[in-house]
């Protein structure tokens, strides 16, 4: 998904700084996210605290197989994540 729109810089391209160790500011630096009209910082900053190991979300990469995925609370108790596990079931 695009984040940033004026400087077209994607939530994978911020995901992919932000697990290279970079904080909001360097990525702001790097990529020019948030840099002209600011109505996408909250998302950018979102994104970055997300990969935080504080904050477990689902990966962006099939990189990993194998390997358990913890989504994140507000996605699991989410009604698309509801209605997905009950056609699973069906």
């Amino acid at each position: 998904m695009i984040v940033c729109v004026c400087r077209r810089v994607s939530d994978r391209e911020i995901v992919r700084h932000a697990k290279a160790g970079l904080g909001f500011d360097e990525i702001q630096f790097e990529l020019g996210v948030a840099t002209q009209c600011g109505r996408c910082e909250s998302c950018a900053r979102s994104v970055v605290d997300q990969c935080n190991a504080a904050h477990p979300v689902a990966a962006l990469r099939a990189d990993m197989p194998g390997q358990a995925i913890q989504l994140a609370t507000q996605i699991t108790e989410g009604r698309a994540w509801q209605q997905s596990q009950l056609s699973v079931a069906v």
